[in-house]
């Protein structure tokens, strides 16, 4: 169980850090709110680590210790790794999955670049997918066809975050657009990240992701309807929420060089409502066979994880080749710029 203290610790943490998920979080049933608060409070703080950190593979590396002492059930005395280690305890939460986040986190301290839109997805599975899967455990949901479809709502929202955030991304020396998009249109990666331009051809890039962003969201639809029906309105909201976002980075002219998409709060109260209006409708509506639709390839190994399957091996030393080579970083015989 959770201890009082530091699940009040994780709520303010994620009320200050990521006012979208504390709004739908509030949706959720206690069961599955004060877990999932402390899960997001230990993702953000991570993810936090790594973006804000000036050392960030020794960020990641630091990560992997915390998650070896809380599965050892010997978490760091902080109130995030507390109520994490309560969460591996309660829920039995597979290791492959926070590993896979962790994994994904290691690709932005190497600073990979995604030669394919398939590379791209890749990473948005460990760093958003992979929360979903998680989310899922917390809910008793183990179906592989409903994990299938959270992992498409993950992929989705991280797709909506980088469309939205191109410009910003750029200007920090990152770029998460698909490399064969840029070769398409001439655009050289070191020209894009000195003087990011909202021309033509980026703009039909921010385009095309969002596009792919849509499809999966409407994928996912089945997957929420899958769930508890308590449980469906905050994943309703959190789904409608992230989606808007992407609306609003059409409205924008799809420049997300020089505006940066934001919603208002009347806009995610309306989306609150709609998600009411959703979990109600699908009370009666039967089970759409899109629930059935083959998930991703690159979230398959987050299915069979999540779904109790057994873990493949060779995951595992996935990760492990990762940070060994940010630890080659940290010791200065590293290499950058990482294509996937």
């Amino acid at each position: 169980m959770i201890r009082p203290d530091d699940l009040a610790h994780c709520e303010n943490a994620i009320r200050h850090g990521s006012l979208s998920f504390h709004a739908a979080s509030r949706l959720l049933p206690s069961s599955v709110r004060d877990p999932a608060l402390a899960l997001y409070a230990f993702c953000r703080l991570a993810d936090d680590e790594v973006d804000e950190g000036t050392q960030q593979a020794g960020a990641v590396l630091r990560l992997q210790e915390r998650l070896d002492f809380a599965y050892a059930g010997r978490p760091r005395n902080a109130p995030e790794d507390r109520a994490f280690a309560a969460i591996i305890d309660g829920f039995d939460m597979p290791r492959a999955l926070p590993d896979a986040l962790l994994e994904g986190l290691a690709w932005d301290a190497a600073e990979y670049r995604y030669d394919t839109l398939s590379g791209v997805r890749a990473y948005s599975a460990r760093v958003a997918s992979a929360v979903g899967a998680m989310m899922c455990v917390l809910m008793r949901v183990r179906d592989p066809d409903a994990l299938a479809r959270a992992c498409d709502l993950g992929v989705a929202m991280q797709l909506t975050n980088i469309a939205r955030d191109v410009g910003e991304d750029a200007r920090m020396g990152r770029i998460y657009l698909p490399l064969d998009w840029l070769a398409e249109a001439g655009i050289d990666p070191l020209n894009f990240t000195r003087d990011p331009l909202p021309d033509t051809a980026l703009r039909g890039m921010v385009k095309r992701l969002l596009a792919e962003a849509d499809r999966l969201y409407l994928r996912s639809e089945s997957g929420i309807n899958a769930l508890p029906v308590k449980a469906r309105t905050g994943i309703w909201a959190a789904r409608l929420i992230y989606a808007g976002i992407g609306k609003q980075v059409r409205q924008n002219g799809y420049d997300s060089i020089t505006m940066r998409a934001r919603t208002s709060v009347s806009q995610k109260l309306g989306w609150v409502g709609q998600s009411a209006l959703r979990t109600a409708f699908s009370v009666i509506t039967p089970r759409s066979p899109i629930i059935y639709a083959r998930p991703l390839d690159e979230v398959v190994f987050l299915v069979d994880a999540a779904s109790r399957a057994k873990p493949s091996q060779s995951r595992s030393l996935a990760v492990l080749d990762v940070l060994a080579d940010l630890r080659n970083r940290e010791a200065g015989v590293g290499n950058t710029g990482h294509r996937a």
